[in-house]
């Protein structure tokens, strides 16, 4: 089914931006002030390059996590907390329909988590130190759910495909303006000029700005459909009781920005770029929630 939804993902963007062309007549504008561009080409190029990006992230996002965050993998438990660790997120898989995922531990003093993975039979699930230290085990029960739903959900997949979409606008749309620039405004009758370079560098910033909020737009959706998960996998009474527990951590330090959206918890930045919503919305939206 993800394969599927990649390839359908492809010819649907492909389809959607030929048909707008056609129907707005935008090649034969083009062509009428002298825009020489092959626009299927340039669909095919920036596709290739926006969704390889994105894929080649996900693929390693396990790893670089591991690496980046100093994860220790849950081996051969060591402890009574590791055992029941393992325990609890092997329970809620066996739930949710997905394979074990790795566990592990990180130390960092902000009471956190996250899940990341390529597919959802082979992710991650990991908590901070200062989780462990700061919340009862029924609240760390609802983030560990928080964190499987996120990877039952199939998140990570998911967001790549977005990803991959708003990247693939982006380089199009970023190549189109510059190229039109160069044409229409410096004259450039072959090749490329110094023009196409700075305004395609340019426009691709301001394009990846307003893709960035698509893709937050999304990962705050998601926090909401995982809390609704956790709920579900270890009582809505425990989800609540952990971001309440998470609401009242003022002034935390936050994770580092590459691991903030795999976080059950993000910190405060600007709404529109924000990868989780306010703690507050995801509180009322528990409190309406009918399971």
């Amino acid at each position: 089914m993800r394969i599927l939804l990649f390839l359908g993902t492809n010819i649907a963007v492909m389809a959607l931006l030929g048909l707008t062309f056609s129907l707005f007549g935008i090649q034969g504008l083009l062509a009428d002030n002298g825009v020489d561009l092959n626009l299927n080409a340039l669909l095919m190029y920036a596709a290739v390059i926006g969704f390889s990006g994105a894929f080649i992230s996900l693929f390693l996002s396990k790893f670089l996590a591991k690496r980046s965050m100093e994860v220790h993998i849950i081996v051969d438990a060591e402890n009574q907390t590791e055992r029941w660790l393992v325990e609890t997120v092997q329970k809620m898989a066996k739930t949710a329909g997905i394979w074990m995922p790795e566990v592990g531990i990180f130390s960092h003093s902000s009471p956190n988590a996250f899940a990341t993975g390529w597919n959802k039979n082979n992710a991650l699930v990991a908590v901070s130190t200062g989780l462990l230290d700061a919340m009862p085990k029924n609240e760390v029960e609802a983030v560990l759910a928080h964190e499987v739903s996120h990877v039952a959900n199939g998140d990570m997949v998911t967001m790549t495909l977005i990803q991959g979409v708003v990247n693939t606008f982006v380089v199009f749309l970023s190549r189109i303006i510059g190229h039109i620039v160069d044409r229409v405004v410096f004259k450039v009758e072959r090749g490329h000029g110094p023009a196409f370079w700075i305004v395609s560098f340019i426009a691709e910033i301001l394009l990846g700005l307003f893709a960035t909020v698509i893709v937050m737009w999304f990962s705050r959706y998601r926090e909401f459909k995982a809390d609704a998960g956790g709920a579900k996998l270890a009582g809505n009474h425990n989800m609540l009781a952990a971001l309440q527990r998470l609401q009242s951590f003022k002034g935390a330090p936050k994770l580092p920005d590459e691991m903030a959206a795999f976080a059950i918890n993000a910190g405060k930045v600007q709404a529109i770029f924000s990868s989780h919503p306010p703690l507050e919305q995801r509180i009322a939206a528990l409190q309406n929630l009918r399971l």
